[in-house]
């Protein structure tokens, strides 16, 4: 396990998201129409807000005041409503297939088809995701299962410094750019 994912400019985020299964899953639905650095900062504001990033209390919130939370300046994300709903809705689904334990998504994978299906059953995870997901279980926490999601174009898996953030946004764009162009 790393000690810290480099997706943020802000030390504390990168050791929560590294440490905290949940924060993980969070800063993925999170990373959605805003910069890698603004969506893996969103769980540690949202840890700081409520006092802890618990998969239960957070699906139990109500919904009302998890907006609020979100919202709260400098807001969670772009979209504050909305994300708040993403996560209230990943935090159910962890809470209620995984007891509340968002590293037994992939700890508990017998395959690679399975951590696929895991993964793809998550509320607001996409096929992308599920390749990026996949991509830094596999390179940044080892898990063998994950080897297969690995997709052979530039990931947040290969980022491991400030420097490879900032090297794997450039190759990202240069990638939209070309499936665009094709």
């Amino acid at each position: 396990m790393p000690d810290a994912l480099h997706f943020t400019n802000d030390d504390e985020a990168n050791v929560l998201i590294a440490t905290d299964p949940l924060a993980l899953l969070i800063g993925f639905v999170l990373d959605q129409q805003v910069t890698v650095q603004t969506a893996f900062l969103g769980p540690l504001k949202l840890r700081d807000r409520l006092g802890r990033l618990d998969a239960g209390e957070i699906a139990a919130m109500d919904p009302v005041r998890l907006d609020a939370v979100f919202r709260e300046p400098p807001a969670i994300h772009r979209f504050p409503g909305n994300m708040a709903q993403r996560v209230q809705a990943l935090c159910a689904f962890v809470s209620d297939r995984y007891d509340g334990d968002a590293a037994a998504v992939w700890a508990r994978a017998e395959s690679s088809d399975d951590l696929r299906r895991r993964i793809g059953e998550l509320p607001g995870f996409g096929e992308m995701k599920v390749k990026a997901l996949g991509s830094v279980l596999a390179k940044r926490f080892g898990v063998a299962v994950a080897k297969d999601l690995v997709p052979e174009h530039p990931t947040l898996g290969d980022v491991d410094s400030r420097e490879a953030l900032d090297s794997y946004q450039a190759q990202k764009r240069a990638h939209k750019a070309a499936l665009r162009a094709s």
